[in-house]
């Protein structure tokens, strides 16, 4: 048997969607929807950060999925976002897409919490492969969003982390911050990781799909090691 082994580029459906008024409203667009938004400049990439930093900020008193917001990367990543986009050099699918982070992954300049009040001021001062290539992208990072102690549940030094659509129930396992994030509408796609359900538990508990790569297809360097 021969295998195709050529590398090509993804091809993804047109999702249309409309521009609004109230920017709010794309607050649950998926991705597709979105960078076919920023790619026609019918919104921008500043905007949609503002949006979902602001709802960010709203909810996270009720859902506690934040533990670092990461405001001024954000702001600094979509404004060279909008010009890179504005001057015809558009990067692809995730290019000015808002998203969050498990705080599994190191970002420069930012705490590395792991969820335990044992690392809460603690700052790797790298960024793992993963934030690195998201950048590449053109992705734009708002917040890093909860784990559960040590990548174990829904509990973290702040609290725990709650389903949106049953606030008084938690979000479940450790990727709990992730999901929960996506399925409020406050981030356009989040980074989760999946050891032993981490991932699997809380798409169910919250409605939301997350894609697990097969185990070493996507670097693990700057996370951590479970």
């Amino acid at each position: 048997m021969r295998f195709d082994i050529e590398k090509k580029k993804p091809i993804f459906s047109d999702v249309p969607a409309e521009s609004s008024r109230h920017i709010e409203d794309l607050a649950f667009c998926s991705v597709l929807q979105l960078a076919g938004l920023l790619r026609a400049r019918k919104t921008t990439s500043m905007e949609l950060t503002k949006m979902y930093l602001s709802r960010l900020k709203r909810y996270d008193e009720q859902l506690q999925f934040v533990i670092t917001l990461t405001e001024d990367l954000a702001l600094q990543q979509a404004k060279k976002a909008d010009l890179e986009i504005g001057s015809g050099n558009y990067k692809g699918l995730l290019h000015g897409i808002p998203y969050g982070i498990k705080d599994l992954y190191a970002v420069k300049g930012y705490p590395t919490t792991w969820g335990t009040g044992v690392f809460k001021d603690r700052v790797i001062d790298l960024d793992a492969t993963v934030v690195k290539r998201l950048e590449a992208a053109g992705a734009v990072l708002l917040a890093k969003l909860t784990t559960g102690t040590l990548a174990s549940g829904a509990k973290w030094f702040g609290g725990q982390t709650r389903n949106p659509w049953l606030p008084k129930t938690p979000s479940g396992g450790s990727s709990a911050g992730p999901a929960s994030a996506v399925a409020a509408g406050c981030v356009a796609f989040s980074i989760g990781t999946e050891t032993n359900g981490s991932m699997v538990s809380p798409c169910d508990a919250c409605g939301v799909t997350g894609f697990r790569p097969t185990f070493g297809r996507v670097s693990r360097y700057g996370c951590m090691p479970v």
